[in-house]
């Protein structure tokens, strides 16, 4: 297959970066396979693809609300035709199977039609003013250019996450890609530019964090940043933003766990267990990485889940018949294999995998064994610290309080599941976890596009992605007040 080389798009325009430097984008699965190459953008970059944004905000804005709707229908429409096509890619660049990344491009193509629906339902409020022939009301406001940095687990849905309300809400865009999958983003924002997208409102920057990154926070012309991705780096964007008093919104790190009371259908949690903790090799800020068993059926849920993970096919994606695909770097592999490490130090129990796997196909992709810990204390790193690898830790406990304390006694708060019969302990558990997400009867993944995405804690800042939260950061909030009693009025004096 001919590898493609991509540039930047800034202001409707396919440019190189102005270093010339380009940076690879591999198939984790093979690394022999070069997919595609990018450009290394830099200041410059930013700086360009910033004014382009700021130039177009000036007529974008002013664009009827269902008409930018109209563009992000049609938007939809197209990413429904070309989702083989655009999952296929997926796969290529960020590894996880088929079923996955169809599921990931089909969450775009939601967010699209949601938002869409959105451009009639920008709604503010009226009330009564407390003079009379006065009229008072709220209505929503656009930003102005609003930098984007994506995460590389999910390339397509989350940049729909961050494009898609932004552009109904009157807002103009610079995206900048994770380095790893630029791919999807290309993709998503071409669909963009298909169904009629005005050059300049939606820019691509690609490149590095430090590069390309960080100038598009620090812009002063860049009104409000979102971004995705690991605890550490955001606290360096939300401080950076700070600086300038700019909107931030940060969806970070997360350490999830999934409670199994004594009486759950074991089954289910089992088949919940084995989706949330190696569905995307484990990728996911929301992952089912500590599973909480009560002690009465402690050990058959851990004899039968070690028996499913060891018969969990790994290999490439791009194969129907695989279940669990690559990590995304070397880099990922040698931090799962350090907290197997950690783990085994600590006094955890491997139950299965801990290692890289090698041999064949293996040997030119960055594969790594499902891996199951018991005997997993609360306070042992394994069980506090995000991995972001298919590490599941395996905590006993004895009675609900215990549950809820250890899923609670972490510095994140972003997923949480509980498996239980018990409608009482259900609702209680609905009110008890801290987290910004709870599910019941199903593992701590599978968010669905029309509800608030996002947690507590060290896991994000208080903003929203999805449903009318999305709404809520891209817009601000301007009170209008209308006077036809033709005097003036002194509110609050009068």
């Amino acid at each position: 297959m001919e590898t493609k080389h991509f540039q930047n798009l800034i202001d409707g325009k396919w440019v190189p970066a102005q270093s010339g430097k380009t940076l690879e984008n591999r198939n984790p699965a093979d690394t022999r396979e070069l997919v595609a190459t990018f450009p290394a953008s830099d200041k410059q970059d930013v700086d360009a693809a910033v004014a382009a944004a700021k130039k177009a905000f000036t007529s974008w804005r002013l664009v009827p609300a269902p008409k930018r709707a109209e563009i992000l229908y049609r938007t939809g429409e197209i990413l429904t035709q070309r989702k083989e096509q655009y999952a296929q890619d997926m796969t290529r660049e960020m590894g996880k199977v088929l079923a996955e990344t169809r599921g990931d491009v089909q969450e775009a193509i939601d967010t699209a039609f949601y938002m869409a629906g959105e451009g009639r339902r920008l709604f503010g409020q009226t009330t009564p003013s407390e003079l009379p022939n006065k009229f008072a009301m709220s209505v929503r406001m656009p930003v102005g250019v609003c930098g984007m940095i994506a995460p590389w687990n999910f390339p397509m849905a989350i940049p729909s996450w961050k494009l898609f309300p932004a552009l109904v809400c009157g807002n103009t865009c610079v995206i900048k890609p994770a380095e790893d999958t630029p791919l999807s983003t290309y993709n998503l924002v071409q669909t963009l530019m298909d169904a009629g997208l005005p050059p300049g409102v939606v820019n691509i920057v690609a490149g590095f964090g430090p590069e390309a990154g960080a100038p598009l926070v620090e812009h002063p012309d860049v009104r409000a940043v979102s971004f995705t991705g690991s605890s550490e780096v955001g606290r360096i964007v939300g401080q950076t933003a700070a600086g300038s008093f700019k909107p931030c919104s940060l969806e970070m790190g997360g350490k999830n766990a999934m409670i199994v009371m004594d009486d759950a259908n074991l089954e289910l949690a089992l088949e919940g267990a084995l989706w949330g903790a190696f569905g995307t090799t484990g990728q996911r800020c929301t992952a089912t990485s500590r599973i909480l068993l009560h002690k009465d059926v402690a050990q058959t849920f851990i004899n039968r889940l070690v028996e499913r993970a060891r018969k969990l096919k790994v290999g490439n994606g791009l194969d129907e018949s695989m279940q669990v695909g690559p990590q995304i770097s070397q880099q990922q592999i040698e931090t799962s294999a350090r907290y197997v490490e950690i783990a085994q130090k600590e006094g955890a129990r491997l139950e299965i995998g801990g290692h890289r796997l090698t041999g064949g196909a293996y040997d030119n992709g960055w594969f790594f064994a499902p891996t199951v810990f018991s005997g997993v204390k609360p306070n042992m790193r394994i069980a506090q610290e995000e991995v972001f690898g298919p590490v599941v830790s395996l905590i006993e406990f004895s009675s609900y309080d215990e549950a809820i304390a250890i899923a609670n006694g972490i510095q994140y708060g972003l997923s949480t599941a509980i498996y239980t019969r018990n409608v009482n302990l259900a609702y209680k558990a609905m009110r008890d976890l801290e987290a910004g997400i709870t599910y019941v009867n199903a593992p701590t993944i599978g968010a669905e596009v029309h509800l608030p995405f996002g947690g507590v804690k060290q896991t994000g800042n208080g903003h929203r992605e999805g449903g009318t939260g999305a709404l809520d950061f891209y817009t601000t909030w301007k009170s209008v007040y209308v006077d036809y009693s033709d005097k003036l009025q002194r509110a609050q004096i009068d």
